[in-house]
This record gives C-alpha cells, structure tokens and sequence, in this order.
C-alpha cells in the first residue's frame, strides 16, 4: 500500500490544522509523524483514515484517489491511543468484530480470534473480559483486532503513551515485530524522540499543521532544514 498525499489542507470551523501538506509513504515503510503536542500529527492520521473531511489537496493510496471515499472501504486501520475497545465483550469478540462485520462464521471467527491474539503474545485470553486485563494487555487487544481486519494500511496514533517506559519497549518490540511479519505500511504518531528514531524507517517532523523534513532518522537529525528543527532536537542525543 502506496501512500500518496499533495497539498493537504484541513480545518475545523473556521481554524486551519493543516495546510499544504506533502507526504509520500512506499509500501511495507514504517513512517514516524513526529512533533510537538498540537502540531497537526493527529489531524494527519484521522484524515488518512477518513475521519475528517479534506478541504483541498488530495490523498491517495496506490495510485486511486480516496478523498471521498468512506472510511470503511480505504483498507486502513487507526489504532487510537485510549484503544477503543468494546467493554461490553470478551478478548476473543473484541478481536473478532471486524470478522463478524465481513460475515464470517461464529465458529471460524474464534479461531482466528485465537490466531491473532497469539500474535500479539496473549494465547489463552480469549474468555477474558476487557476490565480484567492491564493496560499492556488491553493494547495488545486493540493491535489483534486491528490486525483482524486485514489493513492495508495501520495507523497508530501515540500507542503506547499511557504505558509506563518498560511496557513501552515492549511494544515497540512487538509492533515493529508485527509490521515486519504482515509487511503492512505502517504511519505511527508520537512525539518521543527516542521512540521515533529507534522505531522509524524514515521520520516525518512536523511543525504548526505543516510537514518540515522528512528522512532517514539519522539524516533528519544530522541534517536539519532549518533553525526550527534545530532547536527542536536542542541538546537531545539520537539513541545508538
């Protein structure tokens, strides 16, 4: 899945939250929006999923413009950072929901419910309800089922924000585990530093709902394109 987007604006009301946005993503890439809280990375994402409404420019995936089209027919997934998940059912039905939505079979669905889950290292949770599990636990849930639904696309907005830091490598692990195996094009939001650069094939910073560099990590952080960048990385060190 081929990511194309040109001159992308977006506002809410009267307010502009992106403006003349320029991002390409190659198929099976791993891409980083990094930036300040509020800068637009966010925004980005729900309008690659078809949440918000584009006012001008244009997105497109391998080669077919989907600005009009509805959400459920992109083939991307959002990974939201508070997961999402159905309370009211268990792990193995919170997995299997967008299996039941294609019309598979009850009996078919819990096996490739169980499938996923052991995935994501959760074999043996399927009865379990929602409010037993960890916050870990729960997303790893969110990951099973959003790769249930088969996306040609994975979104990811700051997965991993209200884990604590040893949770956090854990899942870093594993998505980046994950994203190699299914060789999904991945977009991932965050504004760590470090999770970025030991997580990205090629970072994309933004600043003030534009995109201002986009590279390799080393590359971006060696090379800034200007003052604002700079002073952005200031006396941050690149992991090794």
């Amino acid at each position: 899945m081929k990511l194309e987007i040109r001159d992308l604006t977006v506002g809410i009301g009267s307010s502009t939250i992106l403006e003349q946005v320029d991002l390409g993503v190659e198929e099976k890439e791993f891409l980083i929006l990094l930036g300040p809280s509020g800068c637009g990375k966010s925004t980005l994402l729900k309008t690659i999923a078809g949440i918000n409404t584009v006012k001008n420019g244009v997105i497109r995936l391998d080669g077919e413009t989907i600005n009009d089209m509805p959400p459920h027919k992109r083939g991307t997934v959002i990974v939201f950072q508070d997961m999402r998940l159905f309370p009211n059912m268990t792990v193995s039905e919170n997995v299997a929901y967008p299996l039941k939505i294609k019309g598979i079979r009850k009996a078919e669905r819990r096996t490739k419910a169980a499938e996923f889950l052991s995935y994501v290292q959760l074999d043996g949770f399927d009865d379990r309800r929602i409010s037993s599990l960890s916050g870990g636990q729960m997303q790893r849930v969110a990951l099973a089922r959003a790769l249930a639904a088969e996306p040609r696309l994975l979104l990811l907005d700051e997965p991993f924000s209200s884990l604590d830091e040893n949770l956090r490598d854990d899942m870093r692990s594993l998505v980046k585990d994950l994203h190699e195996r299914f060789g999904m094009t991945t977009i991932m939001v965050t504004h760590d530093r470090d999770e970025a650069f030991s997580m990205a094939d090629r970072i994309a910073l933004m600043f003030n709902g534009r995109i201002v560099q986009t590279g390799e990590p080393a590359d971006v952080y060696e090379n800034p394109a200007d003052e604002h960048v700079r002073k952005y990385f200031g006396k941050w060190h690149k992991p090794e």
